[in-house]
């Protein structure tokens, strides 16, 4: 399989519909900003985080993988034996655990913090904030799948939550504003 194949080299792609429409569409946008998120998360993944927090990361970016090509499938042609682009209320639930199991660990916010720290934990805040604007992308594209909505929003949550966590296990205080 070559990596080139010069069918959108007149600015449009396919849909896995078959659909030709333009790289500049709101469906190709969001699931860029879904794309660009997952690069980032692997970012923060590759910038020296603990195991546990790596794990949870690789995961991730499993998921995001699977809402991506949801997005890419408007006509929800991908067979439903194809579990691993299944997402759902399970995987929030996933999240909001994650996120109850980290805030343990850390000390109740008094005030806002600056994105900042370790080199992973301004990773994980900046994957935090793509994640947030893939989340504007498809509230823009009227994703109806609630779901797909509430998985970006934990997650947003969550990676905040684990910039925190990776601060705290390497000793550096946070920034507040």
């Amino acid at each position: 399989m070559k990596i080139y194949t010069r069918t959108g080299d007149g600015g449009a792609t396919t849909l896995f519909d078959g659909t030709r429409i333009a790289k500049s569409d709101p469906r190709v946008d969001a699931y860029g900003e879904v794309d660009e998120a997952n690069a980032a998360v692997g970012v923060a993944r590759a910038s020296g985080v603990d195991k546990d927090i790596e794990e949870m990361l690789a995961e991730i970016q499993r998921d995001l993988f699977a809402l991506g090509s949801r997005l890419a499938d408007p006509a929800e042609r991908i067979a439903d034996r194809v579990t691993k682009i299944a997402l759902g209320p399970g995987d929030v639930a996933r999240l909001e655990g994650w996120i109850d199991k980290c805030e343990e660990e850390l000390t109740p916010l008094r005030r806002f913090i600056l994105p900042s720290g370790t080199p992973a934990a301004a990773a994980l805040h900046l994957a935090r904030t793509v994640c947030r604007r893939a989340e504007r992308r498809m509230v823009a594209l009227a994703v109806l799948e609630v779901e797909f909505l509430a998985y970006m929003n934990r997650l947003s949550d969550l990676l905040f939550v684990l910039a925190r966590v990776v601060n705290r296990r390497a000793g550096v205080a946070e920034a507040e504003w």
